[in-house]
């Protein structure tokens, strides 16, 4: 069973869903037992990193995160999902996060005013290493985008995959261990999408 953290954030409807297309036996829980029970963990969300992190400490879930990491459960986290992983956010003010991963969370700062931020909408993905949740998807694949912030792990070993945007170019998955987490919305991206989200739920945690 997959279980879909539930920290009062969006988007993880969607998320139950696309698992459900593909036929993956999931739940959306609080239960802190039932997620370090659970074969495989996703961490998704949207919106601001101050509130997610107010709504994980309040339900109790910022250990329950750190010990299924830490038993090297195979952990999935999307979008703010995967920004409240690292150790801080630029957003609201700057926000101490999770430190499931070293590095920050900085924002969008384009000179050119015609830029938007948030970016929304498709764009490509560059492979920089080899992953298990990569087979099948090409290097310069599109996926699914809605974010003003990106992740910088502290760690280049850490990225595996960059996308460039507003004049930066950031990285749209990281990974370390049995962790792995994307910018983009895998559940919104249509098949490369989906395929990457079934890698996942085969993988067993090790690369």
């Amino acid at each position: 069973m997959v279980a879909i953290i539930d920290y009062r954030a969006g988007n993880l409807t969607s998320v139950r869903l696309a698992l459900e297309h593909l036929g993956v036996a999931c739940a959306i829980t609080q239960d802190p037992a039932r997620i370090l029970a659970a074969e495989r963990v996703i961490f998704p969300g949207d919106g601001a990193a101050a509130e997610a992190m107010r709504n994980l400490r309040e339900l109790a879930l910022l250990d329950t995160l750190r010990t299924a990491v830490d038993r090297s459960t195979p952990f999935l986290g999307i979008c703010l999902g995967t920004q409240v992983i690292f150790d801080y956010s630029e957003e609201d003010g700057g926000t101490p996060c999770a430190g499931l991963m070293p590095g920050t969370v900085r924002r969008f700062q384009p000179a050119d005013p015609l830029c938007k931020i948030p970016q929304m909408g498709w764009n490509t993905m560059a492979l920089k290493r080899p992953h298990p949740l990569f087979e099948g998807i090409e290097d310069e694949s599109e996926f699914y985008f809605i974010h003003s912030y990106y992740p910088a792990p502290a760690d280049p070993a850490h990225v595996m995959g960059e996308t460039e945007y507003a004049e930066a170019r950031f990285a749209s998955a990281v990974g370390r261990g049995s962790l792995f987490a994307t910018q983009f919305h895998p559940e919104r991206s249509g098949r490369i999408g989906l395929r990457l989200l079934r890698n996942f739920t085969r993988w067993d945690g090790t690369c």
